[in-house]
């Protein structure tokens, strides 16, 4: 079997893969939305999740959260899907540490993660409080696990909502975001002179992520009025003869101020296939929108992931992807399809 043991990722940092070859240079930062969710396909099962986010007590207050996560079973497009499981997780969360937690379902272990920070301390609690959560692929360990993710991203919303919102973070801590990720190499026209991050104004309009052609496609949204940050994923999987198809979608987006279309920051289409034996054979990442030109060399370094089984992504992903190596983003959406055997569980057999 090919040794896909690859060095660390400090190459990155001179424009070098993980292979050792040159990353791909792109002049400018993408602006390429996926659009909309298309139609479900027949013999197919289809997980969509949500978090959403809003700030009613206003600024530097606490955000809070409504997190949905549905599977669904397609065996006739034309008809309802079948349930098959479904979660919602409401949260508040203020400087990254969660005040509360609430479920349905709602495990024993749930209020354990209060006072948990998120990041990877709270995916640590979230595997000593729920262990079975992560066992079984739920959709709410799905939902509790990205909250690290959207608690550090949601925060970008008031750049789209307010125009004196560098003066409204001035007095708050500027974390030091050098190497955290490719796009965030040293050198990058995303770092500021003090290895802060610049911020983006690629955030192009996106159109609704449910499909009016298809009204069951999606679990139901919320409509929130005012700002609102929400991270969306969808994972479709189905057969190809012995293997598992897959194609996922992950987004970050917020609410406009003129009320139109959401802006999107960060967005990334996969498509995927893990072979009968369980390992991950074929993996190809594109790019949406992203905020930065160098972002979009992250899908290079994916190689690496070739041969491992996707039960281990979670792990692998930050393991073999880290920091310079990836993009925090794609990472995120790739950790997901740790759960794809989980969901293929449901699929009718090969025929």
């Amino acid at each position: 079997m090919t040794d896909h043991s690859f060095p660390p990722p400090e190459p990155a940092e001179l424009g070098l893969s993980l292979t050792g070859e040159p990353l791909p240079v792109f002049a400018e930062p993408i602006c390429a939305p996926h659009g909309t969710t298309p139609p479900r396909r027949a013999r197919s099962v289809r997980r969509t999740m949500s978090i959403d986010v809003h700030w009613p007590e206003g600024f530097a207050r606490p955000g809070h959260y409504l997190g949905r996560c549905r599977d669904a079973r397609t065996d006739d497009p034309a008809q309802r899907p079948d349930l098959l499981a479904e979660a919602e997780l409401r949260a508040v969360i203020a400087d990254r540490t969660i005040l509360s937690i609430t479920a349905e379902p709602s495990p024993a272990g749930l209020p354990a993660l209060v006072g948990a920070r998120a990041g990877g301390h709270l995916r640590q609690a979230l595997v000593e409080a729920l262990p079975q959560e992560k066992a079984q692929g739920t959709p709410l360990h799905l939902l509790i696990d990205d909250l690290a993710g959207a608690s550090f991203v949601s925060g970008w919303a008031y750049t789209r909502w307010h125009d004196d919102w560098a003066n409204l973070f001035a007095g708050l801590p500027k974390p030091q975001m050098t190497g955290v990720c490719m796009g965030l190499r040293r050198g990058s026209p995303g770092l500021d002179e003090d290895g802060t991050a610049v911020p983006s104004d690629n955030v192009p309009r996106v159109e609704p992520l449910p499909n009016p052609a298809d009204p069951h496609g999606w679990h139901a949204l919320p409509d929130w009025p005012g700002m609102a940050f929400r991270r969306a994923r969808r994972i479709d999987v189905w057969r190809e003869g012995d293997a598992i198809a897959v194609e996922a979608l992950f987004q970050d987006s917020a609410t406009a101020p003129d009320g139109g279309a959401r802006m999107a920051i960060h967005e990334y289409l996969l498509h995927a296939r893990i072979g009968p034996d369980g390992r991950l054979a074929r993996l190809v990442a594109t790019p949406g929108t992203l905020p930065y030109a160098v972002c979009r060399a992250a899908p290079a370094n994916t190689v690496a992931l070739i041969g491992v089984p996707a039960r281990d992504l979670r792990e692998e992903v930050l393991a073999r992807l880290r920091r310079t190596a990836g993009c925090t983003h794609l990472n995120d959406a790739l950790r997901a399809l740790a759960e794809v055997e989980v969901l293929a569980a449901a699929l009718p057999g090969p025929g």
